[in-house]
């Protein structure tokens, strides 16, 4: 049986390449597995080789510290694959296929999934609704920054791309296609993104940018992204948008420079719980996005939040935001009629659609996040770039498929 490495938690600031064992089609128990999911028998499951597992912000907020995850938690929910092992109740995917997996784990079954609401999936997450793999408190599901990898009710959850040559040739595009892709385009929908609209996107990070790519394709007029990060803000002009430096001050002033007003149609919070105020030198402070957007924002516009807010956060500055409890200007958001739309990316919603269009040239997000390939033992650097404000995307290879 072949080995299998993966990238797991090791405590605030750290990951290490460990040895873990082969999947099989049941869960066994392990560093956060559901009691309740111990012995859970998955003959409808596959087992993949890995091609690409990309390293989110959403890891890098488990390795900060500032969630539950306990230690050897293996990461890594953006997982691209090579289908090597077919369970007994698999029916259409085959050996050999090349998929994406969205990073939401669902049934297929419950009424959530039924109405393509798979980000909140009834069935695979004993606590809660939904889960993902290698991600604290979402039923225990292993992650995927490893060689192989079980992905369940694979009929149901992958996305099996029509071409092998035409997908290897593009491959590093169709990795987004698992979270960062649909999930920043699932920002700009939700915020209402449409021909001549102008959006402001806070967080130039990889979401930040994918959102700002989807505006895009929506047919936005002006997409401003804001950001402290010079780096991250050149990278989101090397593709045409407009850029706010936050460490400046209030995006507003700067918004009207570009707009001759201090709004737009659209706002996207790609940043989450770690936000912190504007000007330099600023402080965390985990509400300000969400405050900023909605004064932002003109009235009877919406938000798209695919930034991630969670509801224990050990390393917050407050009692209240340690269990997720924000200083909202909700009056504000009232008075001004807005909508808003939280949660997980429902990933199977946009991922065909987004793989066409990468497929047929009309979008190049690889480019646009600066995705960069590294082997899986250059995970703990890949990690410590990131975390320090590298304006890449990092894409693990641990089976050699990736240039």
């Amino acid at each position: 049986m072949p080995g299998n490495k993966a990238v797991a938690y090791q405590g605030p600031g750290k990951v290490s390449v460990i040895d873990i064992d082969y999947p099989t089609f049941e869960l066994k128990d392990g560093p956060g597995v559901n009691p309740a999911n111990i012995g859970r028998k998955v003959p409808h499951g596959v087992i993949l080789k890995t091609v690409a597992t990309n390293i989110c912000g959403s890891d890098q907020h488990m390795v900060r510290g500032r969630t539950t995850a306990p230690h050897d938690l293996v990461l890594g929910h953006e997982i691209t694959g090579e289908v090597v092992e077919v369970g007994p109740d698999v029916e259409f995917i085959k050996e050999g296929d090349l998929c994406s997996v969205p990073f939401n784990i669902s049934c297929g079954r419950c009424r959530n999934c039924k109405e393509r609401k798979t980000g909140i999936c009834l069935n695979v997450n004993p606590d809660r609704p939904g889960s993902a793999y290698g991600y604290v408190d979402m039923g225990g599901w292993v992650g995927g920054q490893a060689n192989y990898v079980l992905v369940p009710y694979a009929d149901w959850n992958l996305l099996k791309f029509p071409d092998r040559d035409q997908a290897l040739e593009k491959i590093l595009d169709l990795a987004m296609l698992s979270d960062i892709f649909p999930t920043g385009f699932h920002g700009a929908v939700s915020a209402g993104v449409g021909v001549g609209s102008t959006v402001y996107i806070a967080g130039a990070g990889p979401v930040g940018l994918a959102a700002a790519t989807s505006a895009q394709l929506l047919g936005a007029a002006v997409v401003i992204v804001g950001d402290m990060n010079e780096g991250r803000l050149q990278q989101a002009r090397s593709f045409g948008c407009e850029t706010v430096d936050l460490t400046k001050g209030d995006p507003k002033d700067q918004i009207e420079q570009l707009l001759g007003v201090p709004e737009v149609d659209c706002g996207v919070d790609a940043v989450g719980f770690e936000a912190k105020g504007h000007g330099a030198g600023a402080k965390e402070a985990p509400a300000t996005v969400l405050n900023s957007l909605m004064e932002l924002t003109t009235a009877g516009g919406a938000m798209g939040i695919p930034g991630l807010y969670v509801t224990g956060d050990p390393g917050a500055a407050d009692e209240a935001a340690q269990k997720g409890s924000l200083s909202l200007s909700l009056g504000t958001g009232w008075a001004k009629s807005l909508s808003f739309t939280t949660g997980q990316c429902p990933v199977m919603k946009y991922n065909r659609q987004l793989m066409m269009a990468i497929l047929h040239d009309r979008v190049s997000i690889a480019k646009n996040v600066n995705a960069k390939a590294i082997p899986l033992d250059e995970a703990p650097q890949g990690y410590a770039e990131f975390d320090a404000g590298a304006a890449t995307k990092y894409v693990l290879n641990p089976n050699g498929y990736l240039n």
